[in-house]
Formats: structure tokens, C-alpha cells, sequence
């Protein structure tokens, strides 16, 4: 079992920054396959960024070249560093760890970009 906490959310001018963490209980954090979700206000979950045990970081093309996803497995955590921020990434950020078939999810937590 994997348990994910995510912090960070807020309200944030355009243009602004945000970070976001997602804490993992549980072992082998390392092997996990790590990605931040969004689910804007009346769409479907998409996906933001993955970042794998090893190999290639995805990311959305909407936010590629303003965040960055990160992980730190000493501290069983991942981030998403997020810059120049528009009203549109406006969503709950949602944190999913994924082995296999073993898929987990955290509570989410706000986003809100706006003036």
C-alpha cells in the first residue's frame, strides 16, 4: 500500500509560481512510476507530468517549458514546480504513484490562478 499526500495548492496571480509535493508512505517509493494530474472545473483528469524509476519525463504540451516534475526517493517525494502560471491550469493537482497493476492516487489539492 502507498499513501500520497500532496501540499502546495493556493491562489496565485498569472503569471506567478507554484510547488507542488507529493509525499509517499510506504517502501520501494523508488521503483514507482510518479505523475501529476489536473482536473480543471468541469473537465476530465488529464495529464500533467511522469516521471519514471528511470527513463524519460513526459510532460503535457500545454505545460511543457513552464514545469518541471522532480523527485527526491531519499525523501520519498515528488514536485512540480510550476511557472508563469495562467488562469487556465486552474484544477485540483492530483499526485498517482503506479507499479504495474498497483495504481494509487492522493487526495488533490487547488490550484487556483487568477487576479
Amino acid at each position: 500500500q502507498v499513501q500520497l499526500v500532496e501540499s502546495g495548492g493556493g491562489l496565485v496571480q498569472p503569471g506567478g509560481s507554484l510547488r507542488l509535493s507529493c509525499a509517499a508512505s510506504g517502501s520501494a517509493f523508488s521503483i514507482y512510476k510518479m505523475g501529476w494530474y489536473r482536473q480543471p472545473p468541469g473537465k476530465q483528469r488529464e495529464l500533467v507530468a511522469v516521471i519514471p524509476s528511470g527513463g524519460t519525463i513526459n510532460y503535457a504540451d500545454s505545460v511543457k517549458g513552464r514545469f518541471t516534475i522532480s523527485r527526491d526517493n531519499a525523501k520519498n517525494t515528488v514536485y512540480l514546480q510550476m511557472n508563469e502560471l495562467k488562469p487556465e491550469d486552474t484544477a485540483v493537482y492530483y499526485c498517482k504513484a503506479e507499479r504495474g497493476w498497483a495504481v494509487y492516487w492522493g487526495q488533490g489539492t487547488q490550484v487556483t490562478v487568477s487576479s
